[in-house]
């Protein structure tokens, strides 16, 4: 779960983290009382979207002032000029596709005298199963130029969970940024809470881009993006509160109330399958064909009848869908059970695409009667390959 960067301000500023004083803005009449409330002279304002080079981005829409979704202004009537110009306008970056995203939310907040920039991000690192530091000198910039033009200006390093974080830690964050004085000794504090916070609210990635040492001497988090870890958010009702549903793919948060697997693709072939693995080589194999997916599918072991109704549901509201590939593999999931909710689905919705079902494991003939005696029109499959080759024929034909 992503949340927004006033939110992630807000939150490593409870465990102590140096931020800006700053305001959200969810309304355009509430943007000069907002901005009024900082001191200036500067203010920065910032459009709220879960995604990154916002600064870079531009609007999709006349009349939304100069390209950007982060300004600097110089008046408190500059600034909510600017917040007005943004809300509810289509914000592109790199990060968003050419779709963009709707700007719902605006950050206002004082500006900082900036001496030096630096990246910093604390992740779960896969290969040793800790949580990693990457730090960078090439701060403000999009880390993944960073590492393709001067990897040798990223260094990385894992905590050990035995120990948890120490002071050394934060020295060599400190001296691989060249920091001296008593900006070490606020780098070694600011180092510990980052780590505390991102442990005690089980985040997967905490990413600072920049971090400053302003005009003053001083280290200051001037941008913050964190993303939880989606199967801990019951522990943490704080964070699950902060939970922006305008930011998420309707078929995925729809899909999410029903503890259904689904990511939305760009392809053209709507995939169900029972199983992580099974349902990442049923994409594979569609590639291998000449088609695209539209979706990751898993509607796990334990699905019945209802949930895979509101799968099914979820892959034909997806205009991009030219086809259907139900691809089960029965094992602690029974066909019967997939049939009748395939069935059931399309009674209710409609069936307006080609529909390949491919079957196998428990109860697979009875599943493959169900599906017989329904009188849908539907293309049966003996295996795999045969299920990826009818549905590209029959999109493609």
């Amino acid at each position: 779960m992503n949340i927004h960067e006033y939110q992630a301000k807000a939150l490593l500023a409870s465990y102590g983290a140096p931020v800006s004083d700053g305001r959200a803005v969810l309304k355009a009449e509430d943007a000069k009382t907002a901005a009024s409330e900082l001191d200036g002279p500067i203010w920065v304002v910032k459009a709220q979207i879960h995604a990154g080079g916002r600064g870079k981005g531009h609007f999709q829409e006349a009349g939304a002032g100069e390209a950007g979704g982060v300004r600097l202004t110089k008046s408190v009537g500059e600034a909510a000029d600017e917040a007005k110009k943004m809300l509810g306008r289509t914000l592109v970056t790199h990060q968003t596709g050419p779709a963009g995203k709707q700007v719902n939310r605006v950050y206002i907040e004082d500006g900082a005298a900036i001496e030096s920039e630096f990246y910093l991000a604390l992740l779960v690192d896969r290969q040793t199963s800790r949580i990693g530091f990457v730090v960078s000198t090439e701060g403000g910039m999009d880390i993944e130029e960073v590492a393709a033009n001067t990897p040798e200006k990223i260094v990385n390093f894992t905590v050990d969970p035995a120990t948890g974080y120490q002071a050394f830690h934060g020295r060599r964050v400190a001296f691989t940024l060249g920091l001296t004085g008593q900006q070490v000794k606020q780098c070694i504090n600011l180092m510990g809470l980052l780590y505390k916070a991102f442990t005690e609210k089980d985040m997967e990635m905490l990413e600072i881009n920049p971090l400053i040492v302003t005009k003053a001497g001083d280290l200051k988090v001037l941008d913050a993006k964190v993303s939880f870890d989606g199967n801990a958010i019951y522990r943490h009702p704080d964070i699950a509160s902060l939970r922006d549903e305008t930011e998420e793919d309707p078929k995925e948060l729809a899909a999410s109330k029903f503890d259904l697997n689904y990511i939305a693709l760009d392809g053209e072939i709507g995939c169900m399958v029972n199983g992580a693995g099974l349902a990442m080589a049923t994409m594979d194999i569609i590639k291998l064909y000449g088609a695209e997916p539209a979706n990751f599918l898993d509607v796990g072991g334990g699905a019945t009848k209802e949930k895979v109704t509101e799968a099914f549901k979820i892959i034909t509201s997806d205009p991009q869908v030219k086809g259907i590939l139900v691809n089960i593999f029965g094992g602690i999931m029974r066909c019967d059970v997939i049939a009748e909710g395939v069935v059931s689905a399309v009674k209710e919705v409609g069936l307006k695409v080609p529909l390949v079902v491919r079957l196998e494991g428990t109860n697979v003939d009875e599943g493959k009667a169900i599906i017989n005696n329904s009188g849908l029109d539907v293309i049966a499959a003996d295996d795999l390959k045969d299920g990826a080759e009818k549905i590209v024929k029959a999109v493609k034909g």
